[in-house]
């Protein structure tokens, strides 16, 4: 890796093992595409996941049930890199087969531009944590991929960091393997933690004080609420992850919409700009967003006067 182009990747991976060795909770937000990253930048976040899940959805309309492969996640991955100045969190899902598949994934994934990737220890094909069906692969396979994964990356660019995801929580039936797992992937070199899919505050406290490298988590619990961010800070979590938090959103806002619309037509869309208009948020602006201001200002900088666009009518 060298260059310009390498050096703005080598920035944003730095920036987020800055935020991993800091004592305030990163709080993440995820979703699937290049417009969604931007605006969790422009509101503020500081980094953000590119979910498997949501990938699989809604680039190539399939559950998320190991069918996303290694070319799809990198060249979209590319994209949403390019087009955004934070960290991005890229789910790699189980690395795409055994040590030797996460050697050469990683490395793809690496040169793609993005700060980070996950592994998941479940048994290939993958199942999503929400709908049961896991199966964990066994621990001594785990380590090697997660040591696999960190051999690969420090060929290229040692600042890439990778994260480690547990899926043991609801297929482990003794809470003791989920941690021995977590403790053995550090231990394999894993930068980051992931106890995936948590049931109870616990579970995270124990995880989170036995191990010295950082954890993050995602809430997913009907047997407690939800924990605020000053609770997940004080059980010890690192980044909080809300994985779907931007592509749900997006998902039952149109579902919402096009009902109305399929009732009652052109009112329905009136009265949702009349709403959109009066958010405390303001307007989400798509054309900022895209970058599509920067199309006017390149043909005034290039093009021969005779050529370019008149955008007076507008």
């Amino acid at each position: 890796m060298s260059g310009e182009w390498s050096d703005e990747a080598r920035r944003k991976r730095l920036e987020l093992r800055a935020m991993l060795a800091g004592r305030d909770l990163v709080v993440m937000p995820g979703g699937f595409s290049p417009v969604y990253a931007r605006m969790a930048q422009e509101i503020g976040f500081r980094c953000f996941f590119l979910a498997g899940s949501q990938l699989s959805g809604f680039l190539l309309g399939v559950p998320d049930a190991g069918i996303l492969g290694l070319r799809d996640i990198v060249d979209h991955a590319r994209h949403v890199a390019a087009h955004t100045s934070i960290p991005l969190l890229l789910d790699a899902d189980t690395g795409f087969g055994n040590a030797v598949n996460v050697h050469y994934s990683v490395q793809e994934i690496v040169r793609c531009g993005v700060a980070a990737l996950n592994i998941e220890d479940q048994e290939a094909p993958k199942k999503s944590p929400t709908g049961g069906g896991r199966r964990c692969i066994p621990l001594d396979e785990a380590t090697g991929k997660i040591s696999a994964a960190v051999a690969a990356r420090d060929a290229i660019d040692p600042s890439f960091v990778i994260c480690a995801r547990c899926d043991a929580i609801g297929v482990e039936p003794d809470f003791d393997d989920t941690v021995a797992r977590c403790l053995a992937y550090a231990k394999a070199g894993a930068d980051l933690i992931w106890l995936n899919a948590v049931e109870r505050r616990e579970q995270l406290a124990r995880v989170c004080a036995g191990l010295a490298a950082p954890v993050l988590c995602n809430w997913f619990s009907k047997v407690e609420p939800p924990p605020s961010f000053d609770e997940l800070s004080k059980l010890g979590v690192r980044v909080a992850l809300y994985p779907v938090l931007a592509a749900q959103a997006g998902l039952q806002g149109a579902w919402e919409l096009m009902h109305d619309f399929k009732a009652r037509g052109p009112a329905a869309l009136a009265d949702w700009h009349e709403r959109a208009a009066k958010s405390p948020f303001g307007l989400a602006d798509y054309k900022s967003l895209t970058g599509h201001r920067d199309v006017r200002a390149i043909e005034e900088s290039f093009l021969p006067v005779g050529e370019r666009r008149d955008y007076r009518a507008r």
